[in-house]
């Protein structure tokens, strides 16, 4: 909370690693062919290389003579289609980012095992342990560390929305936000790395960073304060929303101002060209991802003319599913699954700031900037729109990939016309 540990969580972790490992090398010595091919299916329910379309049939045509009419297409180029067809619809690269991260180990919880086997009578002992554990023991201490940090942020950023704006008051305000995320991230036995601290964002910039959680400002605001971009909401959200606006300049708009873009874009500019006000957090994707891949970057963020500084947050799956599946669970039950989750174990990197190059438009600008957060975070880069877990894909785009279709069917059919 002040920014030092007793010690207290180092142990708790130190004898949960070991644990875990122990329950692990059990499992292998159990049933050792069984996870090889469990091993192996975490991969993807398909193996294929990671080469185009393009470059595939490209490779596939030159391996036979062309045909003297009718282009490069012949009718066992059916086949070629039919089967990158089917590998599309079994393992898609981006409905699977929308569901919980496989394991290559059990880590001894129910949810990443649902087709749970006898193993030995120890590991079910230890098993069972665990669960007393983590339902009597460590989530009531949680839920309590959790609502004493909620009504710290509360009443300590009401009263010091008492003061006049000064710098004592900014002060103040950066340290009840600070200490409140501490006791929250306390209330998750969050373990936090932070790399490259002389990258951290600075006042009158904007913060972006990948999506996996709500738990990310939590996870981000424990290392440093940030303005935060958001719908006005009502009941104990809301309550929380006012209390943290009268102490510092946070962006809330009603829910008709978020359909105004001028508007929004106003309101963001202004606050970043105000050098004393603190950096915005962004997240960019719009969507919680399950921490395996960074999806497209809508460009709003990128068209301010900001520094920008991306931020790269992973995850450790073995101790816990940091991922929010808003389309199945609703943010309590997510909440108490992670307060009966082992711990939360993740790195985060500050990457350098990044500035909008001389030609290069918002879409490209925000491309590089998914790019290095993928980079350095071990993710995987992909440019499909996060809003696909719950909406339709845009015909626009059905007829791009149309017309991409057409042309790798018809081949040099247009060419060889033309002779």
């Amino acid at each position: 909370m002040f920014g030092f540990s007793l010690g207290i969580s180092e142990t708790y972790m130190n004898i949960l690693v070991k644990t875990l490992e122990w329950a692990t090398l059990n499992i292998e010595q159990a049933n050792a062919e069984e996870e090889k091919v469990n091993a192996s299916a975490c991969n993807g329910l398909i193996q294929r290389e990671n080469r185009s379309m393009e470059k595939e049939l490209e490779e596939l045509r030159r391996s036979r003579p062309k045909p003297p009419v009718g282009g490069d297409f012949t009718f066992s180029d059916c086949f070629y289609f039919t089967r990158r067809g089917i590998e599309s619809i079994v393992d898609d690269e981006v409905t699977q980012r929308f569901t919980s991260e496989e394991l290559v180990s059990w880590n001894l919880l129910t949810r990443t095992n649902n087709d749970f086997q006898y193993i030995s009578l120890k590991m079910t002992l230890v098993y069972g342990l665990g669960i007393f554990v983590r339902y009597c023991i460590l989530a009531p201490l949680r839920i309590t560390l959790a609502c004493i940090g909620l009504t710290w942020l509360v009443i300590g950023t009401s009263a010091v929305g008492f003061l006049p704006n000064c710098r004592v008051k900014f002060w103040l305000s950066e340290w009840v936000h600070v200490m409140c995320y501490r006791i929250c991230a306390r209330g998750l036995s969050a373990t936090i790395c932070y790399h490259n601290r002389e990258n951290k964002p600075k006042k009158g910039g904007i913060c972006v960073a990948n999506h996996t959680s709500p738990i990310d400002i939590v996870i981000l605001c424990n290392d440093g304060c940030y303005a935060m971009v958001g719908q006005v909401h009502g009941g104990l959200m809301g309550i929380v929303q006012r209390a943290m606006v009268r102490s510092c300049p946070h962006v809330w708009f009603e829910r008709l101002e978020m359909k105004d873009r001028h508007l929004v874009t106003k309101r963001l500019k202004d606050h970043v060209n105000d050098k004393t006000k603190l950096p915005i957090l962004i997240f960019p994707e719009g969507t919680c991802i399950n921490n395996t891949s960074v999806m497209m970057f809508k460009k709003g963020s990128f068209e301010i003319g900001a520094t920008i500084y991306p931020v790269a947050i992973k995850y450790d799956p073995k101790f816990g599913d940091a991922f929010w599946n808003s389309s199945k669970n609703s943010m309590v039950s997510y909440l108490l699954r992670m307060m009966t989750s082992w711990a939360l174990v993740c790195n985060v990197w500050y990457l350098p700031a990044m500035h909008q190059q001389e030609g290069e438009d918002a879409v490209n600008f925000a491309n590089r900037v998914k790019s290095a957060i993928a980079h350095q975070g071990g993710l995987v880069d992909l440019q499909w729109d996060g809003g696909l877990k719950r909406a339709k894909v845009k015909d626009t785009f059905k007829e791009q990939q149309q017309k991409k279709y057409s042309s790798m069917v018809v081949g040099d059919d247009s060419s060889s016309n033309s002779d």
